[in-house]
């Protein structure tokens, strides 16, 4: 299980290529990778901060909570803070599971996780101002089906 809590920026594919590298004992890897988009327009960028050691200790939980739920083979969560510009990669979750139905459930809800529950504090500064991000009720109902 690797959990990595960082500034800088990470190449899902190399990620995927080295997590699923070797892999016999799996029969599905599932990835999601999310981009910072720009949904309304003027957004310049995403600036995220977060307590280190607490966000990493949150996120093992959660996720030491997924691997046995789902009986996973192995899991990957990566997530930046930081000023992160429009197009890059924000977070990548990737799950390995003997079937493909425990691998899918798992990223969902580990990606519904770290959208709502993760102590991470977003702020989208665009060409007009700034203002903090909360989570929307569509991300609460997406984490209830847990």
């Amino acid at each position: 299980m690797k959990i990595s809590v960082q500034e800088g920026p990470f190449d899902a594919g190399a990620e995927l290529d080295a997590f699923s590298h070797g892999r016999h004992e799996v029969g599905a890897i599932v990835s999601f990778t999310g981009i910072v988009r720009d949904r309304e327009g003027g957004l310049v960028r995403m600036e995220i901060e977060h307590y280190p050691g607490m966000t990493e200790k949150a996120i093992t939980e959660i996720a030491e909570q997924a691997k046995a739920r789902w009986a996973l083979a192995d899991l990957l969560v990566i997530h930046r803070h930081g000023a992160l510009p429009l197009g890059q990669p924000i977070m990548m979750v990737a799950t390995a599971a003997a079937h493909r139905r425990a691998a899918f459930d798992a990223a969902e809800y580990l990606m519904d996780y770290l959208k709502s529950r993760a102590p991470f504090w977003k702020k989208e500064v665009t060409r007009t101002g700034e203002h903090w991000v909360e989570a929307t009720p569509e991300d609460e109902d997406a984490l209830s089906r847990w």
